[in-house]
């Protein structure tokens, strides 16, 4: 339960509008709701700025589908990730107001726009073949109510092209950089912003690329003290980092 419904909630029974017997059902699920196979984290928004978030990839659309028409009856606003087209297929016939990334895998149910952060990302990679990645990072950092522009493909291998765009890439509050291959964007951008860059290792590249490893262990020996690293495609984790970012820079802001 979003900050927001709880206060709207808490203000209509101070005021007369709804009665104790219609809140304390509704508090009732406030921490979590065990639904057998998942247990739903209603209190995860109150708890940590964002809410629980639906992992598509490993569950049944069985599975998927009654987590989120559960997580409906109580959430304004829920993101699936790493969804097949089945899924959202399944899900249109419970929801139309649905909307899909084919190339993120994510779907979004928005009944009313989440809180703006106030913060804007930059989300860059370092080839074509990383898009998918930055695409998740993408439609999760603007569910999440941050403002989102891309540059995509100005790696190492043409440098000029990095430079063409680095003064737009400073304006960012929070920068997220997604690359395969040996990994080396996230150090080059980190030495010259005086920004948090968040690096996220693709497993773009051949052989010797390990599935990612190369590059998330090139990333976690960058020189660049502002690269913090995410998991191998993690394009999810950098943004849900990036919107805490810039939602608690927000709350500095306004003291």
């Amino acid at each position: 339960m979003e900050e927001s419904k709880l206060k709207n909630i808490l203000n209509k029974f101070k005021n007369g509008e709804i009665s104790e017997d219609e809140i304390i059902p509704l508090l009732k699920k406030l921490p979590y709701e065990d639904i057998n196979f998942a247990k739903l984290d209603y209190h995860r928004s109150l708890r940590q700025g964002l809410p629980e978030v639906i992992f598509a990839e490993g569950k049944s659309i069985k599975q998927i589908s009654k987590i989120f028409t559960t997580m409906r009856k109580h959430s304004d606003n829920i993101l699936i990730t790493r969804a097949r087209e089945e899924v959202f297929s399944k899900l249109q016939e419970i929801e139309k107001n649905l909307v899909y990334n084919e190339e993120a895998r994510c779907i979004s149910f928005s009944k009313s726009p989440m809180q703006k952060t106030g913060g804007k990302i930059a989300i860059v990679t370092a080839g074509t073949s990383d898009i998918p990645v930055a695409e998740e990072a993408r439609f999760t950092a603007e569910f999440f109510g941050n403002e989102v522009f891309t540059i995509y493909d100005i790696g190492v291998a043409g440098l000029h092209r990095l430079l063409d765009n680095i003064e737009k890439i400073r304006s960012a509050d929070v920068i997220i950089v997604v690359a395969g291959m040996e990994g080396a964007l996230p150090s080059v951008i980190g030495g010259l912003v005086d920004k948090v860059v968040i690096a996220v290792p693709s497993d773009v590249g051949y052989g010797t690329n390990f599935g990612g490893l190369t590059p998330l262990f090139g990333m976690l020996n960058s020189c660049s003290p502002n690269v913090l690293v995410v998991n191998v495609n993690n394009g999810f984790g950098a943004a849900y980092s990036a919107t805490l970012i810039n939602l608690n820079c927000g709350k500095n802001k306004s003291k």
